[in-house]
């Protein structure tokens, strides 16, 4: 039996790989993240002409129809190449509505998401990381929305937002579109420029309920936990890149610091960890897909796990690029910063493996 990948998922990832190459190299990355808006819409646009927003949104939407797996690919090579954008929120927000969403919905918003004309984020997480919706704080009561949410990504350039929040039939997801009265974003300083976080606030705002709210809940949120994934083992793998290539041009004593032994070990240790990982997001993604009831288990091992790997890698390759690594000028902290977000957005390590264990009867 071959687990590899088709040739269409091959060549997708080729595509955005090549495109982003040539389109979206680092220089264009400060560009944007330096930006007052942090969003380029050119780019997003040619991106979502490549389908990648439309990736699982169905074909009678204007979607591929394609599986998770598929959008896991494009998170790998996003993360590889530091990507600003609203990628993350928009791919969440498209299941959700694919998941729970009624045909009004999806007629709606679906074909103009996959075509890149709207741009969607979800609006999950409450103070203290809270990410359990059977405790969240936010309110819903004859149809209008209180609450706030302080880690909602692009919120400052979506359209609609889909909110978690709990009514007097428990938590589930709410669809509030853009400048609806009393809603309120604020801009957050934060360590990742490349994917802008703000604080959103809600005071009597009127919201509609996703008919399938609470599974549409669950199944976005399991798909953000393999996207951050993804990213995390692309910008992993960048990280093993650069220092590599450093180790062979870098040298010390008339030799590269890559002959040493002690470099040696540390490269070697980065690549050993890393490419067994890549097997956990593919499977997570196709538990997603096709073992449903085992998909939030096999999510959450998998953002536990890659998140701490990207921690290490990033750690390991400012450690061997010595004093350039802390630099501004020089782009490590680029994924330097994205590990800090793909670590702890969504719940961080120790929560999901304990998550996992709970899900599994330990």
């Amino acid at each position: 039996m071959d687990f590899g990948l088709s040739e269409d998922q091959l060549l997708l990832k080729d595509t955005v790989r090549r495109f982003l190459g040539e389109q979206c190299p680092t220089t264009r990355v400060r560009e944007i993240m330096e930006s007052e808006s942090g969003h380029d819409a050119g780019l997003w646009k040619e991106l979502c002409g490549l389908g990648v927003a439309g990736i699982t949104v169905p074909a009678e939407y204007g979607g591929l129809g394609n599986e998770l797996l598929d959008l896991a690919l494009v998170a790998e090579e996003l993360g590889y190449a530091a990507t600003p954008g609203p990628f993350l929120g928009t791919a969440m927000a498209a299941i959700a509505l694919a998941e729970g969403g009624d045909d009004r919905m999806q007629e709606h918003w679906l074909p103009a998401i996959a075509s890149g004309e709207v741009v969607a984020t979800v609006a999950l997480g409450e103070e203290g990381s809270e990410w359990d919706p059977t405790r969240f704080q936010t309110r819903v009561a004859g149809g209008k929305l209180t609450g706030r949410k302080p880690l909602v990504p692009s919120a400052q350039v979506a359209d609609v937002l889909l909110v978690g929040a709990v009514d007097a039939d428990g938590p589930g997801l709410w669809l509030v579109e853009r400048d609806a009265a009393g809603m309120g974003i604020q801009s957050l300083t934060v360590n990742d420029m490349t994917r802008r976080l703000d604080l959103v606030s809600f005071e009597n705002t009127p919201a509609i309920r996703l008919p399938g709210g609470q599974t549409a809940f669950a199944r976005a949120f399991d798909a953000g936990l393999i996207l951050l994934a993804a990213d995390a083992y692309g910008g992993s793998k960048r990280c093993l890149e650069m220092s590599t290539t450093y180790a062979l041009q870098r040298e010390q004593f008339g030799k590269p610091i890559g002959a040493f032994q002690a470099v040696k070990h540390q490269l070697a240790d980065m690549a050993t960890e890393l490419e067994p990982a890549l097997s956990l997001v593919w499977y997570s993604a196709h538990a997603f897909d096709r073992i449903r009831e085992q998909s939030s288990r096999h999510a959450a091992i998998a953002k536990a796990h890659l998140s701490d790997i990207y921690d290490h890698s990033t750690r390991a390759a400012t450690e061997l690029h010595g004093g350039i690594g802390f630099t501004w000028e020089f782009d490590l902290h680029l994924w330097f910063r994205r590990a800090i977000v793909d670590r702890s957005f969504l719940g961080d390590a120790n929560w999901h493996r304990a998550r996992a264990a709970e899900m599994a009867g330990w």
